[in-house]
């Protein structure tokens, strides 16, 4: 319906990465830690639902 390949988060992620990897590359030199922004089975609150 919205004219979306079917490879079109495929070819998002590619270019810039998955959240943990863009979190890594613009706020860890920062000083930033990921906290309650990381992934469920390391503390935090981020989980992914299915995606189908």
């Amino acid at each position: 319906m919205l004219g979306l390949s079917e490879d079109f988060m495929v070819r998002i992620i590619r270019q810039v990465g998955n959240y943990g990897e863009i979190f890594a590359r613009h706020l860890t030199p920062l000083g930033l830690e990921r906290g309650k922004n990381a992934l469920w089975t390391e503390g935090g609150l981020l989980y992914s639902p299915p995606f189908r």
